[in-house]
């Protein structure tokens, strides 16, 4: 099935990630800027931080209390005193947000507007111009077949820079791919390159999610506050019209039957069921996520998960 073009300025805008693309996206961070400031904090401290965490200076150890995370005992004064004690760390003036992107063959799909890919890349650089504003750093991770890359969390303009510029550079790598990389390669990659205190938003159709990317999300979210923006397509909640359609898959052209009622019942519960691993993890776990269709302007989402701590406040 082919995108829908007709609203988008060009067909390679739709269905590739250019970088003049995503340098325009900067023009609309500015109304984001606020939200971002605080979820961030920033230079001067206007905002309060919503991060959770611990900076990496270290600034008085203190009484154990419980809740302490037992990583960060202070076993020399432990052993002195005779009494448990734990390590306290100044929190950062600079904090950052580590964007963890799905270049995974199934992004690129899409019969509205432009491919999954190419959302998750323009939503990804609406939030780096928005960091980058509000005075913190942004960094990346990108993952798919043959990409084992990232971005360090950077400060600024350059800081965005570097990001946009590595967003166009994975869709080069991983076009015409037919391999999957898994979710939890990616989340085990963020726990060793995020600090304490860090933002982690994925970018994902979440049809890459396995078994074992749940031990990981728990273990990220001990320290860092993690939110999903889940990329989907309207062809996904709603069957096309009763008609067959021709398909191209990797194992060649096949032909889809949508003419029974029944197979156009059963057609939103199949990805449905293919994105609810991930949707189950992030709800077990309290971590907030939003769905944004191809066809969408990613602002909403990005006001909701910027805005807020991406854990859910819990009633009581």
């Amino acid at each position: 099935m082919n995108p829908a073009l007709s609203l988008q300025p060009s067909a390679l805008s739709a269905v590739h990630v250019t970088l003049d693309d995503l340098i325009a996206m900067r023009l609309r961070a500015h109304r984001l800027e606020r939200f971002a400031r605080r979820v961030g904090g920033s230079h001067a401290a206007v905002h309060a931080s919503r991060f959770r965490g611990r900076g990496v200076d270290y600034a008085e150890s203190r009484a154990y209390q419980p809740g302490d995370d037992i990583r960060q005992m202070d076993w020399r004064v432990t052993a002195r005193t005779g009494r448990p004690h734990t390590k306290l760390f100044q929190e950062e003036r600079e904090r950052s947000v580590l964007l963890v992107i799905s270049c995974n063959p199934g992004m690129r799909f899409g019969t509205r507007v432009r491919f999954k890919s190419v959302q998750a890349a323009r939503t990804a650089a609406l939030i780096a111009w928005a960091i980058a504003l509000s005075g913190d750093r942004v960094g990346a991770i990108g993952y798919g077949p043959g990409l084992n890359a990232e971005v360090k969390p950077g400060g600024g303009v350059r800081g965005a820079l570097r990001c946009l510029r590595a967003l166009v550079e994975w869709d080069g790598i991983t076009r015409g791919a037919t391999a999957t990389v898994p979710l939890s390669q990616a989340l085990q990659r963020a726990q060793r390159l995020a600090r304490p205190g860090t933002q982690i938003i994925l970018l994902t159709d979440g049809f890459d999610c396995d078994a074992a990317a749940e031990p990981a999300l728990s273990l990220l979210a001990n320290h860092c506050d993690v939110a999903a923006v889940l990329l989907s397509d309207a062809i996904e909640h709603q069957a096309p019209p009763p008609a067959r359609y021709a398909l191209q898959s990797e194992s060649g052209r096949v032909m889809l039957d949508f003419s029974a009622q029944r197979t156009r019942a059963r057609w939103p519960a199949l990805f449905d069921e293919r994105r609810e691993q991930l949707v189950g993890m992030l709800k077990r776990r309290a971590l907030n996520s939003a769905v944004l269709d191809t066809h969408a302007e990613p602002e909403p989402v990005l006001r909701t998960l910027l805005g807020f701590d991406a854990r859910r406040r819990k009633a009581g």
